[in-house]
């Protein structure tokens, strides 16, 4: 039966603390079965793309959730490549039917993430979100229903 693994988590880490958090997802996606697991993440740049990559280099599987139609539009031009490449190689995509790319559609999906997966990951700072549908939040409906969640958060890191 598969494993599988969400992953929420901040973006626009500064270059030290995104090789320690891509070290520490590899390193945890190698601590799995490779053929019981699947990421399922929202490919966004990031912690979200690194799972998904660590996941499928390891032999996993991915599962997407996009949270609108217009959520690609709205990631950075420089990841696209890197999100048409995931995408393409998704298992399964799942969508929140909305459109427009707003932080109620990105905690939608973020829901969907949670609630579709057996444990999440939060690369998480443990301080509030900076806007509604952040990591923060994720982590707090994580909590109220009772999914089980890993913070991977390198000592002594700051955003």
């Amino acid at each position: 039966m598969p494993l599988r693994v969400g992953i929420t988590g901040h973006r626009g880490l500064p270059d030290p603390v995104a090789e320690d958090v891509r070290r520490l997802l590899a390193e945890k996606a190698k601590a799995y079965d490779p053929a019981d697991l699947v990421a399922v993440s929202c490919i966004a740049d990031g912690p979200d793309a690194w799972w998904a990559q660590a996941v499928l280099a390891v032999g996993g599987r991915l599962e997407v959730v996009i949270p609108a139609v217009e959520y690609r539009a709205g990631l950075p031009d420089w990841h696209h490549p890197d999100y048409d490449t995931l995408l393409s190689q998704a298992a399964a995509v799942h969508r929140t039917g909305m459109t427009a790319s707003t932080s109620e559609a990105h905690q939608a999906g973020s829901e969907i993430l949670t609630d579709r997966c057996d444990e999440l990951l939060a690369v998480w700072d443990g301080h509030p979100a900076r806007g509604f549908g952040g990591t923060a939040d994720v982590v707090a409906y994580a909590r109220r229903t009772g999914k089980p969640f890993t913070v991977l958060w390198p000592e002594g890191a700051s955003r």
